[in-house]
């Protein structure tokens, strides 16, 4: 199976085709190619020689995903579920803001991380997305924006589908290496957010990366026995070992964090909870931002959507005790919204087709 071309950083694709005896400068043409003109196929870059053509045609392809199925909401959003090589299925999310357009992308088939609320959990991990096939959700919505002729592009970037981005470390970084690139999207560091459940030491790693890349932990509880209870990372890197992390993430790089957390009925949405909440982050209020979200219902989940009056207590709660916070605003609630629940609906479909076919057979 070929390499997905977008899986090469700029300086990765320069040494490749160096050591393949091309000239230095085709690489700024084969990137510009790639990201500014967005080419489909190797055979459309004009002034690239042939032989590095057939070079890069005989070793890379462009495209590795394939469109499935396509939600458009009534808001803009658009939900893609995109075939992968090897018949797996992700969702990538295009959201449209008053501030641009994001787009949230997947990095794992299926997830490990088991929050007990999470439609992205239901089916385990069975592998790492590669940075090329995480490069090209991008691209693919970008190609999808390009065929509206309406001169629209990506402009921000979440990294918060299915799967925990620092358990693909190495993929996510050259992914965010490849978007960033001034010579390619140029997607601003700024403009960009990774978001995990907290894996502490890999939250050092990235501390240490010296980006601008914005930092969003997903944290769900206050206490270890309600955040155990919700999402079983918490066994391994309880608050103890979580907290010092942070604390290391701000000293080091001054930016803030934003902390998502889901409200759940009469589970984690008490003022109690809000209380501990301040409390927790007390200390490093001036660089922290909650990020309050009302349930997406899943089937099958135990969970419910918090009370509008629980939401708002919460909310003012934090508020009057000096924490920042907000409700998110929702985006394609008529169309699978929760994260993984496309994707999840789509393989139940085809288990019974599959089962109905033996049946019939």
């Amino acid at each position: 199976m070929k390499q997905s071309i977008y899986g090469l950083t700029f300086e990765q694709l320069t040494s490749w085709l160096e050591e393949h005896g091309e000239k230095k400068f085709r690489s700024k043409q084969v990137w510009d190619w790639l990201y500014q003109k967005r080419v489909t196929e190797f055979s459309q870059m004009k002034n690239v020689n042939q032989s590095c053509i057939d070079l890069l045609a005989e070793h890379f392809t462009i495209e590795t995903l394939t469109e499935e199925i396509k939600q458009e909401s009534q808001d803009g959003t658009i939900k893609f579920l995109f075939k992968l090589d090897d018949g797996n299925v992700i969702e990538t999310v295009l959201m449209r803001f008053n501030y641009g357009l994001s787009v949230c992308v997947t990095t794992q088939v299926g997830c490990n991380i088991g929050c007990s609320f999470c439609a992205s959990g239901i089916l385990r991990k069975s592998r790492d997305l590669t940075s090329g096939e995480i490069v090209e959700q991008i691209m693919q919505v970008q190609h999808h924006l390009d065929k509206q002729g309406k001169d629209e592009r990506v402009s921000h970037i979440v990294v918060m589908g299915i799967g925990e981005p620092f358990d693909n470390y190495d993929n996510l970084m050259d992914f965010l290496n490849v978007v960033n690139d001034k010579k390619g999207l140029s997607i601003g560091a700024r403009h960009i957010t990774v978001s995990t459940s907290g894996i502490a030491p890999k939250m050092y790693e990235f501390a240490d990366e010296g980006i601008q890349v914005n930092l969003a932990l997903s944290i769900h509880a206050p206490n270890n026995e309600l955040r155990t209870q919700i999402m079983k990372i918490n066994r391994a890197y309880p608050l103890e070992k979580l907290m010092p992390a942070i604390d290391y993430y701000l000293e080091k790089t001054n930016r803030r964090i934003t902390f998502e957390y889901i409200l759940l009925r009469d589970v984690n949405d008490h003022k109690k909870e809000a209380e501990e909440l301040a409390a927790l982050l007390k200390d490093k209020r001036h660089l922290s931002y909650v990020n309050l979200i009302p349930y997406n219902p899943v089937a099958d989940h135990p969970y419910e959507r918090s009370e509008k009056e629980a939401i708002l207590t919460f909310y003012q709660t934090l508020m009057d005790r000096g924490i920042k916070c907000g409700v998110r605003t929702e985006h394609g609630t008529d169309i699978d919204a929760a994260c993984g629940q496309l994707r999840s609906k789509q393989i139940e479909k085809e288990k019974a087709r599959k089962k109905k076919q033996m049946q019939t057979n």
